[in-house]
Order: structure tokens, then C-alpha cells, then sequence
């Protein structure tokens, strides 16, 4: 593998990781209620999620899950499932609309991190993408350490893109904390993630 083949990769690797899906609505989710520290630690989780999913599929071991329909249906369910949980717990806050407990009790940063771990690991749209992707920048002469490269480069840069998120939410947290705001962006978040749900449940 090349510079330039690299070079290629990362960029289209930063194309997709843009475009806004379960993982950047639960980031946007716990920034707002966790502050910086939540929504750092829900990318980090999340970036955890793309690295074990990556290196997997480096190993061989995703090609086993996707081939194995049973295990691919119980993994969609499982996600669908998750991305359900978080949706309904963000419309249930955007309904009741009382903020106050959550300024004086937040949740340990352990949790956090496991949800953002959880929605991206509990994923089965992330496997295929390291399935069908990572083949067209690799050669049969490529190594297990190319192979893991450009596995840990979306981890790093789907890490990274979550934390640009997240210092864009903290500089208008102010704004964004405002009862309305927030009841709307629990309102819209929570649609969101029970409209990936959905879609990950229906997809044939």
C-alpha cells in the first residue's frame, strides 16, 4: 500500500464519517446532558466500538458474523434494539422537560462511554463497511499490519470527528441549555435514534 492509496482511503473515510448517523445523535445527546466530559467520553466510547469492529474485520473474524445469518440478524436486532433504548429514554426527557435532577446527580463517565461503545459496536452497518471497504485499498501482497492501520485510522478519525462535535456543542451549551432548546434537541435526537432503529430492524 501506498502514500497516496492512504491518502485516498482517509479521505474517504472523512467523507463518510460526516454524514450524521446514530452515532453523531448520541454524541450530540450526551453532550447536552453530560457537558463536555459526556459527550468526549460517548466519542471515545464510540471510537473504541469502530477500532474493535475494525480490527476484527482485519482478523477475518467480521466476514464469519456477516456470513452467519443468524448471528448477523441477533447483532441487527441487538442494535436496533439499543439505538430504540437511548431513543425512547431522550423522548421520555424531552416530555417530562425537568432538567433539574440532572445538574446535580449526572451519570458516572463509565456510562457514558459504554453507550457510545455499545451503539457503534451493537452496529452491523460499521462491519460491512470494513468489509466491502477495507478489500478495495489492500493488495494479496498487503500484511496484517496494513490490514490494521487502515482498521485504527477510522477508529482515530471517527474519534476525532466526534470530539470537533462535541467542542461545537460546548461553545453554544449556554444557548443549547435553555428548556426549550434542550426539551427540542432531546425531542429531535430521540426521533432520530428511533428512526436509525427502525430503519436498521426493517433493512432487509
Amino acid at each position: 500500500m501506498t502514500w497516496g492509496t492512504y491518502g485516498t482511503y482517509v479521505l474517504f473515510v472523512l467523507l463518510v464519517l460526516v454524514v450524521p448517523g446514530p452515532d453523531t445523535a448520541l454524541v450530540l445527546k450526551n453532550s447536552l446532558a453530560g457537558g463536555k466530559r459526556g459527550g468526549s467520553l460517548t466519542a471515545l466510547g464510540i471510537g473504541s466500538g469502530n477500532l474493535a469492529q475494525g480490527v476484527a474485520a482485519a482478523l477475518g473474524l467480521s466476514a464469519v458474523i456477516v456470513r452467519s445469518e443468524p448471528v448477523f440478524l441477533a447483532l441487527r436486532w441487538a442494535g436496533a434494539g439499543y439505538l430504540g433504548y437511548l431513543g425512547v429514554k431522550a423522548l421520555i426527557a424531552a416530555w417530562r422537560g425537568d432538567y433539574s435532577a440532572l445538574e446535580t446527580t449526572k451519570p458516572g463517565g463509565g456510562r457514558r462511554w459504554r453507550e457510545g461503545f455499545l451503539c457503534n459496536l451493537t452496529n452491523p452497518k460499521v462491519l460491512v463497511f470494513y468489509l466491502s471497504m477495507l478489500p478495495q485499498f489492500l493488495t494479496p501482497q498487503s500484511t496484517i499490519a496494513e490490514s490494521l492501520l487502515l482498521a485504527a485510522t477510522v477508529g482515530v478519525l471517527a474519534t476525532l470527528w466526534q470530539l470537533v462535535i462535541v467542542a461545537g456543542v460546548h461553545r453554544i451549551r449556554a444557548w443549547l441549555q435553555r428548556r426549550r432548546v434542550r426539551r427540542a434537541m432531546d425531542g429531535a435526537t430521540g426521533t432520530a435514534l428511533l428512526g436509525f432503529g427502525a430503519a436498521l430492524a426493517l433493512e432487509g
